[in-house]
């Protein structure tokens, strides 16, 4: 996973074979190295293709990390500062920003 929690190639290439040893350049694949020889002989297509399923997984779950509530914590310290009333406000902000059901 890349710093923002994107997959890359190496997430892919972890999911094929998780005790892979290799290297990569700055190119991506056209700089790929095995370092174990590739006893797999794991291919390019195959990371591609792992890759860009990986992406789609990424992209399906965006609406799960868009709809974040504050924490339990917050959530309760809104409650007793503020009252339910206030703290149903702040939870209706988000409900209404990321609909559950988007059809």
């Amino acid at each position: 996973m890349n710093i923002n929690g994107t997959p890359d190639l190496g997430f892919a290439i972890w999911h094929l074979k998780n005790d892979a040893q290799y290297t990569i350049g700055q190119d991506g694949l056209s700089s790929l190295v095995w370092l174990d020889k590739n006893p797999t002989n794991i291919t390019n297509s195959q990371i591609e293709t792992k890759l860009a399923e990986l992406e789609t997984a990424y992209d399906v779950k965006q609406y799960q990390r868009d709809r974040v509530y504050p924490s339990i914590g917050d959530q309760l310290d809104k409650i007793y500062h503020s009252g339910i009333d206030e703290w149903k406000k702040v939870i209706k902000t988000t409900k209404d920003k990321y609909p559950k059901w988007v059809i």
